[in-house]
């Protein structure tokens, strides 16, 4: 083995957490041992020790935040102790080359300094931007977002190198966290295009309307499902159009308030939620749609990261809706139709306008899956990945 890597990440579990599921394996594959902490899943990735795929993962019991700011310092408080815990363990069994701590939340460097006595490399995955998260979530600039600055700062700091997930990420990196640019590497989430392969659609899931949307993705306070069920409400009472259902995959934290929206707004007849659904019937609902839904409004975190179900739309060459993002528009370009300031009804109209030209669609489809297949795919990222790690393990060894 070339070494051994210790992944740290709280907000999800493994190999739940595609993303580092995804890192995890294409480094197990360079011939890297790797170890992941993370907490147990709601509904699967149960056990407290797994070895899957050469991946060895180690999970802590871990209850999701309640309750504003008071509820996350509970949650991370938690999280801290239990990885503290699980990644001396795995100190006490064997040396750790590096460890890769994945935020949110921007604490984990705290483990990383702790493992630092003994060489440790510290690599900071950089998945969220937490101030600008703190900011979509609660709004104001009051003292926890000042602290979220602080932590964020931190963690540059101690960060030996780090992995950005799009150049916004990056620029933040060099910008904001005052890294030297040849230590900052962009590894997109990406598709695995052997898993997104289209099926024979499945004229069922239509629900005898005559088109089909779809939305797949995370359901959280940010991520903009209230935004869709409205401009749908608005395509019914101000549009005049019924012959659409959507079908939304997925769940998260907002998944409750959501599905009481959908009621309170008498949206039965056409949206239905499935929760979490399997790879089958994703890649089978996505073959039937006819146009996919991003509808993350813009703030200050959504504007400048790169939404995973972008990138999964236009695999299946699908054409999508989005807010005017800028993320958004460097992933899908011609592959989305784009709407300003979070208007729904635009958003609505926008719906209308791929609907009433099936050319349109199949173009941008087109445009979609080929851009994804040249820069877009995990393969582009694996190597970027695989290419990052040899030099930070050049870079370890010269230390020596």
């Amino acid at each position: 083995m070339s070494g051994h890597i210790l992944i740290l990440v709280e907000n999800l579990s493994v190999p739940f957490d595609r993303r580092v599921w995804q890192e995890s394996r294409a480094l197990v594959e360079a011939g890297y041992r790797v170890t992941v902490i993370c907490p147990t899943g709601s509904k699967q990735d149960r056990e407290p020790e797994a070895t899957i795929d050469g991946v060895r993962i180690l999970r802590y019991p871990l209850r999701a935040a309640t309750g504003g700011p008071l509820g996350y310092l509970r949650e991370y408080s938690l999280a801290l102790w239990h990885t503290l815990r699980l990644a001396w363990k795995v100190r006490r069994e064997g040396p750790i080359d590096v460890v890769q701590a994945c935020n949110p939340p921007d604490l984990l460097f705290l483990i990383a300094l702790v493992l630092r006595v003994g060489g440790t490399r510290f690599v900071f995955d950089h998945h969220d931007l937490v101030p600008e998260l703190f900011l979509s979530r609660f709004g104001g600039t009051g003292p926890l977002y000042r602290v979220s600055k602080v932590l964020e700062r931190l963690t540059f700091a101690c960060a030996d190198a780090v992995i950005s997930t799009n150049e916004s990420y990056r620029q933040v990196a060099i910008e904001r966290g005052h890294m030297a640019p040849e230590l900052v590497t962009v590894v997109r989430s990406a598709p695995d295009l052997a898993k997104f392969v289209p099926r024979e659609p499945d004229p069922e899931l239509k629900r005898g309307k005559r088109y089909l949307g779809a939305y797949l993705g995370v359901m959280g306070p940010q991520d903009g499902v209230d935004y869709a069920l409205r401009a749908i409400a608005q395509l019914r009472d101000k549009l005049g159009r019924t012959d659409i259902h959507f079908i939304f995959m997925g769940s998260g934290d907002a998944f409750d308030d959501l599905v009481a929206l959908s009621e309170e707004l008498n949206l039965q007849e056409l949206v239905e939620f499935t929760g979490r659904v399997p790879d089958d019937f994703l890649q089978t609902c996505l073959s039937t749609a006819d146009i996919c839904l991003s509808p993350d409004p813009c703030n200050p975190l959504n504007d400048v990261s790169t939404m995973n179900k972008v990138v999964e739309y236009m695999a299946m060459s699908r054409p999508l809706v989005s807010f005017e993002l800028t993320e958004a528009r460097v992933s899908a370009g011609a592959a989305a139709v784009y709407v300003a300031d979070n208007d729904e009804l635009g958003f609505a109209e926008a719906i209308v306008e791929l609907l009433d030209d099936p050319a349109r669609r199949d173009r941008m489809g087109s445009l979609g899956r080929a851009r994804v297949e040249r820069e877009l795919s995990w393969d582009t990222s694996r190597n970027n990945l695989v290419e990052f790690y040899a030099r930070v393990f050049r870079a370890r060894n010269a230390a020596r």
